[in-house]
Formats: structure tokens, sequence, C-alpha cells
């Protein structure tokens, strides 16, 4: 298949199909970091979403969509205005829906889990959430998993969570205790090993 990895530096996903004898393809702004240049688009996504894939798997920046900075609609951060949220929750929601709507047979839309007001303007969707300790990677995160035309993902490894308290829970909740920083958003955006193989091994 012809598979398109949208938004994605890092080339966990596309490395992982690539394996299997796919003709896959990350997709981002920036520079590949995966170490395979050839196997990469460096560019906006949407330039390429008519050129004839089989299967889209996207990972647009969730940072408006997000539950976890619904507050910031609220009371924005320093150096925003209300309206600057507002903006950027559109402009998130804009993206997204063209990704969605992308005349590709087979997608997942991978994102953080939504607030409610971005719930409301992206309208009814079927969506999975899974975590990485569903296929044997030792961390929480709620991945939302928009799928169309695909099946949901199977755990392959599930492991079984530490006792909350415990100085290896507090490990497998590193994502959600990063400090703020320059690299934050890049690090917790990561697709997880486990994650990718089975994006590849169940839907290639």
């Amino acid at each position: 298949m012809k598979i398109l990895i949208a938004c994605e530096e890092s080339q966990a996903v596309t490395k992982e199909f690539r394996a299997l004898g796919h003709e896959a393809y990350s997709c981002d702004i920036q520079e590949c970091s995966g170490g395979h240049p050839e196997w990469h688009i460096q560019g906006d996504v949407r330039n390429v979403l008519y050129d004839g894939w089989d299967m889209m798997i996207a990972h647009p920046v969730c940072r408006r969509l997000a539950n976890s900075g619904v507050r910031w609609l609220d009371v924005p951060p320093k150096g925003k205005t209300k309206q600057e949220m507002l903006d950027e929750l559109y402009a998130g929601v804009e993206f997204y829906c063209e990704l969605r709507d992308a005349p590709i047979e087979k997608k997942c839309i991978e994102n953080s889990i939504m607030h409610r007001y971005a719930k409301f303007l992206i309208g009814s969707q079927n969506v999975q959430t899974v975590q990485p300790w569903w296929f044997g990677d030792k961390a929480f995160k709620g991945i939302r998993l928009e799928l169309i035309g695909l099946d949901e993902l199977k755990p392959t490894n599930k492991l079984i969570p530490p006792k909350p308290g415990t100085e290896e829970h507090k490990k497998w909740s590193v994502i959600h205790r990063m400090p703020p920083g320059p690299e934050r958003e890049k690090m917790r955006s990561k697709t997880f090993p486990g994650v990718a193989k089975a994006f590849a091994n169940q839907w290639g």
C-alpha cells in the first residue's frame, strides 16, 4: 500500500510500515529525525492529500484541541489573548477536519483526548482510546484514534500498571510530569514504539 504518515518527523510509524514492504512516507514541516530523508516529504501535508494514498495515519498538533489545555481558553497564558486562543482553536479544528475529510479510504487521526468545545466543533466520530501500556510501552497517555475504514487496535502486550504513589508509577507518568520547556510538546507527541508496531502489524 501507499501510505502517508502525516505530521510525523520521527518516522517511527513510517519505518514500521516500510519494514513490512509498504510504500510509506512521513510528512512534516520539519526535517525528519528518523534517518531516512528519502522517505520524508518536508512541507505542508495539505499539499499532498490528493496524491492517491491508500491509507493515512495522521498526528496533527493538538495543542488547542486537547482537554489538558482547555483552561487556556478561559484564562489565556501570558502574552496571549482570549481571541488568539479561539483563533488557534478554530485553526486546529479546520486542520483536523481537512485531514479527516481527505479522499483516502483508510484513515486514522491520532490526537490527545479532546475537550468538549473541540468535540462539538469537529462533530461525531468513530473514536477508540488506547494506552501505551496495552502494547508493551511502560507509560500512561490516553491516545485518541479516530478510525475511518480501519478496525480498532487490539492490545498486543498488555502490561500490569504499577500502583499509584510508587516510584514506578511516577516513571510511567513521565508524559504528564514533564516540566515546561521548548522540547516539551515535541517529546509529548512522540509515537511509542509498541503503538507504532501495532499500527503496522494490524493495519498493514
